[in-house]
């Protein structure tokens, strides 16, 4: 069977932008626009709360899921990232 999501890049693009990885906030419904696929150990999620985009990482571990958000940016700035993420142009 193959994967119907997609998958980040193995590698990182010369120039790849950074990105700063936080504990996650409580309290905020989320709504989860896009991800990418769960066969690996680690997924992202394109996210959206109070009119903002983010991206969430979650790494399955056995024990309990190791979760951490980006910051905070306007939807069409998270979609940008976002893009740049499944191009290998951001981490």
């Amino acid at each position: 069977m193959s994967c119907v999501s997609p998958h980040i890049p193995d590698r990182r693009q010369p120039g790849c932008k950074k990105l700063a990885w936080f504990e996650p906030s409580d309290g905020t419904r989320v709504r989860v626009i896009a991800w990418t696929c769960d066969c690996l150990a680690l997924v992202y999620e394109l996210c959206q709360a109070g009119g903002q985009g983010f991206i969430r990482r979650t790494l399955q571990n056995e024990d309990a899921p190791e979760i951490r958000e980006t910051h905070r940016w306007p939807m069409a700035q998270a979609r940008d990232i976002w893009a740049a993420l499944l191009t290998g142009m951001a981490r």
